[in-house]
């Protein structure tokens, strides 16, 4: 008696740890709020020369809102003209948060500094075809007859830069969502914000850059 009621006891023990497993790896993952988050940062980070003073006499093209706190999604803009639906707005309300969550961090400033300062190189060389956009987020060289060791270098540098902006989103999902930094919900997390990554990168691409689809063909956009 005394030996089926441990039985059952451990039994219940271990499916309770199961449970408390699967609880701690099974992350909600947004991946529209992380895409937008990856533009947001881009574009505010990343891109040069987005706010060139206007001509004398001329106002710019686009009026900016006053300052906030941190990084804000491009999909809020225009937003108080219109009557949102709840979900939306929530799922561009996730997106500003890890934007901000994001860009508070010094890696990740430190990191974006450092790609903004080899954009035109970087560019020059997606403009040649002798780099491509993976399906990982990352960059690789496509045509070895073309790049120099400074071009695998730029791109080994590029690539440690884009890590760690991967990084911080998978722990600022973790965050948002109030899951501890285990190395199981990162595992679980980090790969889905690459590839969210990647299509990122994917979009953005111009006209003859090779890009990676998510199933590994390559395709010159």
């Amino acid at each position: 008696m005394k030996r089926t009621i441990m039985k059952a006891l451990l039994a219940g023990l271990f499916g309770m740890l199961a449970a408390c497993a699967i609880i701690t790896v099974n992350v909600y993952f947004p991946e529209k709020a992380v895409k937008e988050a990856y533009k947001s940062l881009d574009e505010m980070l990343l891109k040069p020369g987005e706010e060139k003073p206007a001509p004398d006499g001329q106002k710019p093209a686009e009026e900016k809102p006053a300052p906030v706190p941190g990084p804000q999604s491009k999909l809020l803009k225009g937003f108080s003209s219109f009557a949102l639906v709840g979900e939306a707005f929530a799922a561009d309300n996730y997106a500003d948060q890890l934007a901000i969550e994001i860009s508070g961090m010094p890696e990740v400033l430190k990191a974006y500094d450092e790609m903004k300062a080899r954009l035109p190189q970087l560019d020059l060389l997606r403009d040649r075809g002798v780099v491509g956009e993976t399906n990982q987020g990352l960059v690789t060289v496509r045509d070895k007859g073309k790049a120099t060791p400074q071009d695998e270098a730029l791109v080994k540098v590029e690539n440690g830069n884009r890590k760690t902006v991967i990084t911080a989103m998978a722990r600022a999902i973790l965050k948002l969502n109030k899951q501890p930094e285990s190395k199981a919900a990162i595992g679980q997390v980090l790969p889905k914000a690459a590839a969210t990554y990647a299509d990122a990168k994917r979009e953005a691409a111009k006209p003859g850059w090779w890009t990676q689809l998510a199933n590994g063909r390559w395709v010159q956009k």
